[in-house]
């Protein structure tokens, strides 16, 4: 029987975040019915994340692990240490045990870099040379994948990803470095992902290949990657962009992750973009990661939309009432317009709009109706809540059988959607 995480490597992975720690039985029962061939990672939580919900990682690990256990959980868990920044989040979260840690260098990326033009680009590279040594091997080199989509790595495209990733790409080295020597150290199994997706634009196919050749020159045990895709990966909802170009680009990141690893190819704000997790399986033949988070908080409140309406349409109105201010650091459109006000609206009508229902959606596709949007964003909030937060947790101790019904049913289908054939 598992008693601690390990690295899971290569194999196809899903991260199931869950925010309240009572989730992990519906996750292993998705697993269970649809799992075959995908490794799960049940342990999942961001720095960010625990600060806005009051848990630390240990506890994420107990309630995680624990419930494995109990449940007779036979199978390898990885545990996502997300959105690390600091070796200070590092030292606390591999204290807990986190053996794959996920390295988000956004702090130092300037993202304005798009946006410069000639004049500024080199003025702004002139100021930031030193810490890109690594320049002039690329610049007029050619790189052709196996799509037969060629990389051109002109001076404008390596001046423009020296700018812009330099010194998050100095920075994810030196802390996969101190990754490193803490596991080390402590005989603990370790793996890395880095993240670079949360930008204002795509991740080029040239700042890919530098950023992940540079991470592996410094020496990264790179398990994975999360590239900025194109379109708009959009919390709470399904992928909202043009799927063929989707594919044409996927395809693209995917042979450099070949090319330079191999590494998997990692999906953030994974929740509900169904219509989008077949082009990620087959481009990538299976080396993917998926990391989900939110979704599981939005069906315990359809637990509590089940058990407890009159307790849902308070935090309704209080999410409503938190939105404006909560939604600051996600990557939302949704308004209070988009859903109803609970005075205007019946129990179903108030599920159907704020969460929504399999019913209501195409096969293949995931959750459109940005409802969803105001009970993520405010999450923190309602759990921190004198009262709401032990009302939900009060509702899911109560009924866990609903909870791992309805979350065995949501992720059955989002692993399901993640099969794909050998080519």
């Amino acid at each position: 029987m598992i008693v601690s995480p390990v690295a899971l490597g290569m194999q196809p992975s899903f991260g199931f975040g869950d925010r309240i720690g009572t989730a992990t039985p519906g996750h292993i029962a998705a697993m269970l019915s649809a799992g075959d061939g995908i490794a799960p990672i049940f342990p999942q939580q961001s720095i960010r994340e625990m600060q806005r919900t009051g848990r630390n990682p240990t506890q994420v690990m107990h309630d995680a692990m624990n419930a494995a256990i109990s449940a007779g959980w036979k199978g390898p868990i990885g545990a996502d240490a997300d959105h690390l920044k600091t070796t200070q989040d590092v030292d606390i979260t591999a204290s807990a045990g986190f053996t794959f840690f996920t390295i988000d260098p956004s702090g130092f990326v300037d993202q304005k870099a798009d946006n410069y033009d000639e004049a500024t680009l080199k003025t702004k590279f002139e100021s930031v040379r030193s810490l890109n040594t690594w320049y002039s091997s690329y610049v007029g080199k050619s790189v052709r994948l196996s799509t037969g989509t060629e990389i051109a790595l002109d001076e404008r495209a390596c001046m423009r990803a020296a700018v812009k990733y330099g010194a998050a790409i100095q920075h994810a080295i030196e802390l996969a470095r101190y990754i490193e020597s803490v596991q080390t150290a402590a005989k603990r199994p370790f793996e890395i992902e880095i993240s670079v997706d949360e930008t204002d634009q795509p991740t080029t196919l040239a700042e890919h290949y530098i950023i992940a050749d540079q991470c592996l020159q410094g020496g990264m045990r790179l398990v994975s990657l999360a590239p900025r895709f194109i379109g708009d990966f959009e919390k709470g909802v399904d992928y909202r962009g043009n799927l063929n170009e989707l594919e044409h680009s996927m395809n693209d990141h995917a042979a450099i992750a070949k090319l330079l690893g191999p590494y998997k190819i990692s999906l953030h704000s994974g929740s509900d973009k169904l219509s989008m997790y077949g082009i990620l399986a087959q481009a990538t033949q299976g080396l993917f990661h998926v990391k989900t988070a939110g979704t599981s908080y939005l069906e315990a409140l359809r637990v509590v939309a089940h058990h407890d309406p009159i307790g849902f349409r308070e935090i309704i109105d209080f999410a409503r009432g938190r939105y404006d201010t909560d939604k600051a650091t996600y990557h939302v459109s949704a308004t209070l317009a988009d859903a109803p006000e609970t005075n205007k609206a019946t129990d179903k009508e108030l599920e159907q709009s704020y969460l929504e229902c399999w019913a209501d959606v195409a096969p293949n596709k995931g959750f459109t109706k940005l409802g969803r949007q105001i009970l993520h964003c405010t999450f923190g909030s309602v759990l921190t809540h004198s009262v709401f937060g032990p009302r939900v947790k009060d509702c899911l101790v109560a009924h866990p059988e609903t909870y791992s019904r309805v979350l065995e049913d949501h992720f059955a289908r989002h692993l399901r959607a993640l099969r794909f054939t050998n080519k």
